[in-house]
């Protein structure tokens, strides 16, 4: 196995873990920003697919170990919706947990910024009677919003939230509505924008931080706050939430994080919009 992209962030250690390789059209990922503009920021190819991870992050610290979001999992999807879903790699979590000496019940919990497929298909897998949960130990914080309409969705969303994603976890799931720190400089916090019920993630530690915004900024072409993807319901809110956090995230010199990015796992950016850092993803290829 080649080694696996970290940062530390103070006491905290992130570790990206690879939870499958999707491809998805550049359009509705930039949504109307022209294609002669974001191509200069992020290639596609000949039918205008982008390519693109659903990699979770494994937060450290002291002896708790959490996840941000949970990949694609393994051996749900036929052929059929792998090609739907642009899916060309599954998710092998389990396996990496394990060589870093780790087993899905050492997880304390997960922290979910929505219930998207992309997001929530790692929570659950195949077991002798139907789908069980993967990290049957762990807490799964989701916000109360996006709880109740994961359970009621509406004709837009009823095609990502799958049942068989959140209906062996219910047990597993604490629900919050404003915030909740999980862990002292761990706290996963409500946004909206890209769901009703969507939260980003905070991590500080020793006056180091970084934002996890998530599908909010889905990748470091996303930069322009007004660049917001075609999923998003709350396309303003998301555009407030993004000005709002980079804009944070420059003045205090913290680090934005992603999960879908292909080529960029974290990334600082000056008040004037400059990289002044970058953890690149080491497995893009």
């Amino acid at each position: 196995m080649r080694s696996i992209d970290t940062l530390q962030i103070g006491k905290i250690k992130l570790t990206w873990l690879r939870g499958g390789n999707i491809t998805l059209d550049g359009g509705t990922m930039f949504g109307v920003v022209p294609k002669s503009v974001w191509t200069r920021k992020y290639p596609c190819n000949e039918s205008n697919l982008i390519p693109m991870v659903t990699d979770p992050i494994l937060v450290q610290y002291a002896d708790k170990n959490f996840l941000i979001d949970s990949g694609l999992g393994a051996g749900k999807l036929s052929d059929k919706h792998k090609k739907i879903f642009g899916v060309t790699r599954e998710s092998f979590l389990e396996e990496q947990l394990a060589g870093l000496g780790l087993h899905a019940d050492d997880i304390h919990g997960i922290l979910m910024t929505h219930l998207h497929n992309d997001h929530a298909a790692g929570l659950t897998k195949l077991g002798n009677n139907g789908y069980e949960p993967v990290f049957s130990k762990a807490v799964h914080y989701i916000h109360a919003t996006e709880w109740e309409e994961v359970q009621n969705p509406n004709l837009r969303s009823r095609g990502t939230y799958l049942k068989e994603n959140w209906q062996p976890i219910a047990d597993l799931v604490e629900t919050f509505t404003e915030a909740n720190e999980v862990a002292p400089g761990i706290e996963i916090i409500h946004t909206g924008g890209h769901s009703a019920g969507y939260s980003m993630i905070k991590i500080e530690s020793e006056g180091q931080a970084a934002y996890h915004l998530g599908d909010l900024l889905p990748s470091h072409a996303h930069q322009n706050p007004l660049w917001v993807m075609a999923y998003d319901d709350y396309p303003m809110n998301s555009i407030s939430v993004k000005q709002k956090w980079i804009t944070n995230a420059a003045s205090q010199g913290a680090w934005l994080t992603f999960y879908h990015d292909y080529f960029v796992r974290a990334i600082k950016w000056d008040e004037e919009g400059n990289v002044i850092d970058k953890v690149e993803n080491e497995h893009a290829s």
